[in-house]
Order: structure tokens, then C-alpha cells, then sequence
């Protein structure tokens, strides 16, 4: 028999068995990195929306570079200059945008259960 000459105890297999298993698992549990979203953004004012694509393994968001983080992901836009907070729980999105004038900012609104990443 092949298996018995590989292992000769049955207690050394069932050894090596179970530490195959537990360096495994991690993986087979859904330890599995998010990957990308892309979520659709609305102006509650104006009611004009867009989308963006936030891509966790790279972090960005539409390119740019993001801090990612469990409760929030933010951003600077460099086509508008733009400061971008995502609050993921709410799906509340506040831009601010400085400017010679004082700046101002806006408060949308992202589907919260777009959040959610895909592959």
C-alpha cells in the first residue's frame, strides 16, 4: 500500500491532516478581500445622480487615491478639487470644495445597500 509507506502511523496522517485543515480554513471562511463597488449617488436638491467606483484592493475611488476605512472612505477628486467623505453606514456623502470665495459644500446621498462589494 502506497498510503502506508508514505505514513506509517495512522496518528502522524491524522496529524498532518489537521494542520492542512486549520492552515486552510482562514480561507474556506470567506477571508476573501473586498473588491469593488460601484454605488449610485444622488443630490437629494437637484435629485442629479452619478456613480462611482470605489476599488478596495487598489484603494482608490474613480482613480483617485482613498482612505479606506470600516466606517468611512474619503477622497480628493483632481478634476474638481473636491473632498469627498463616504459615511458606509448611511450612505451619507459630504463633498467640500475650497475656493478664493470661501468654498462651499454638499451633502448627498449614496443607496447604502449599494455599498456592498462585488466581484
Amino acid at each position: 500500500m502506497v498510503f502506508s509507506s508514505l505514513f506509517p502511523s495512522r496518528p502522524l496522517a491524522a496529524g498532518i491532516a489537521a494542520i492542512a485543515a486549520v492552515a486552510i480554513a482562514p480561507a474556506v471562511r470567506g477571508a476573501v478581500p473586498e473588491a469593488a463597488a460601484t454605488l449610485v449617488c444622488t443630490n437629494p436638491a437637484s435629485h442629479a445622480s452619478w456613480r462611482i467606483h470605489i476599488d478596495f484592493a487598489a484603494g482608490t475611488v474613480d482613480s483617485n487615491p482613498a482612505r479606506i476605512g470600516a466606517g468611512k472612505i474619503s477622497w480628493r477628486d483632481r478634476r474638481d478639487g473636491g473632498h469627498y467623505t463616504l459615511d458606509r453606514g448611511s450612505g451619507d456623502l459630504t463633498v467640500v470644495v475650497a475656493s478664493s470665495t470661501g468654498g462651499w459644500s454638499l451633502h448627498d446621498h449614496c443607496a447604502p445597500g449599494s455599498l456592498k462589494p462585488h466581484s
